[in-house]
C-alpha cells in the first residue's frame, strides 16, 4: 500500500494593517483635471507607476512627478511596481509633451524622474537633457531631475548637469546592507560618487538623496547613510515610510512612527544637511518646490 506524504501548508504572512498615522484621502474629483493633462498628452508618472501615496494630494493641487524614458525599467528592485522587462523606443517629442502639460497645470517648479534604462549607451542623459531645456523655455519654471544611477557614467552624469537643473536630486533609497534585496543591481559607492561628481562639477547646484524607512534598517545605519551623504556634499535629504506596492514587491518590515521619524530628522539636522524632511508621507518629489525654497532661503 502507498504511503501518503502529508504535507503541512506554511502559514501566510499576515498582511500588516496600517497605522492611524497613514490614513490617506480617497480621490476627489479636483483630480480629474491633472488626470486629463496625463492622459491627453501620453506622459507617464511616477505618481501612477509608483502607486505613491501622496497622489490624491498631489494632483488635486495640479501637480505631478513626470517619468521620461517610457514606463519599463531595468532593474529588478524589490520595492518598486514599475513594470519591468523589455523597454521601448524613446519618443523624441516627450520633452515638448512634458513641457506642454507643467505649462496646463501652471507649474512653477518641475520635477522630471525616469525609469532607469541600462539598455541605453547613455543611460537616457541626452533625453535628459532635452527635458530639463525644453520645460525652462516653455515655462520658466524651476527644475528638479531625479535621475538615475546612469550605471556610474561620467559623462552621462555630465550631460546632465549641463542642463543646469536647480536641484539634481539621485536617491540612495536604502542603506547598503539591504542593497541586495531592495535595490538589486545598484552599488551605494556608485550612487555616493554621482552626487559628488555632481558637486565637484557644479558645487552650487544642491544635491539631494532620499531614504526609505521600514524595509529592515537600524536607526543607526540610517545615520551612517546620512553622515556619507554629507560627506560628498549632499544638500538634502528626505526620508519616508516604505509602503509595499502592491503583493509582488518587498513586504513591510515595520512602521517606523512619526516619533521616530522626528528624532532621525533632528539627528540628521545636525549633520549639516541645509533641508531635511522626515515622517511617514515624506517622498523625494513630496513637496518638492517648497523644500528647495526652504533650503536655499
Amino acid at each position: 500500500m502507498q504511503q501518503l506524504t502529508i504535507v503541512t501548508p506554511q502559514p501566510e504572512r499576515p498582511k500588516r494593517r496600517l497605522p492611524k498615522w497613514l490614513k490617506r484621502p480617497l480621490p476627489s474629483t479636483e483630480m480629474a483635471f491633472t488626470s486629463n493633462v496625463i492622459e491627453d498628452l501620453n506622459l507617464e508618472t511616477v505618481c501612477e507607476s509608483a502607486k505613491c501615496p501622496n497622489r490624491t494630494e498631489c494632483w488635486a493641487q495640479k501637480t505631478a512627478t513626470f517619468m521620461i524614458l517610457g514606463n519599463v525599467c531595468t532593474r529588478p528592485c524589490g520595492f518598486c511596481s514599475v513594470p519591468k522587462g523589455k523597454t521601448g523606443e524613446i519618443l523624441i517629442d516627450e520633452p515638448e509633451r512634458v513641457a506642454e502639460a507643467a505649462a496646463r497645470l501652471g507649474l512653477k517648479y518641475v520635477v522630471i524622474t525616469c525609469v532607469t534604462r541600462d539598455d541605453l549607451p547613455d543611460g537616457g542623459a541626452e533625453h535628459f537633457y532635452e527635458c530639463v531645456l525644453a520645460v525652462r523655455e516653455k515655462t520658466g519654471a524651476d527644475v528638479e531631475v531625479l535621475t538615475s544611477d546612469f550605471r556610474g557614467n561620467r559623462a552621462s552624469i555630465s550631460r546632465v548637469i549641463e542642463a543646469r537643473p536647480d536641484v539634481f536630486n539621485h536617491n540612495v533609497e536604502s542603506v547598503p546592507r539591504l542593497y541586495s534585496r531592495v535595490r538589486r543591481n545598484a552599488i551605494y559607492q556608485r550612487s555616493l560618487d554621482l552626487l559628488k561628481q555632481v558637486k565637484d562639477e557644479a558645487p552650487d547646484m544642491p544635491t539631494k538623496s532620499g531614504l526609505m524607512l521600514g524595509l529592515g534598517e537600524t536607526f543607526d545605519e540610517v545615520l551612517e547613510v546620512a553622515s556619507d551623504l554629507r560627506g560628498v556634499g549632499c544638500d538634502m535629504l528626505t526620508m519616508g515610510q516604505y509602503l509595499q506596492p502592491s503583493p509582488e514587491q518587498l513586504p513591510v518590515e515595520r512602521f517606523v512612527p512619526p516619533e521616530e521619524f522626528d528624532e532621525l530628522g533632528e539627528q540628521c539636522r545636525k549633520l549639516g544637511f541645509s533641508m531635511v524632511a522626515s515622517g511617514p508621507f515624506v517622498r523625494s518629489s513630496y513637496h518638492a518646490g517648497e523644500m528647495a525654497a526652504e533650503a536655499t532661503s
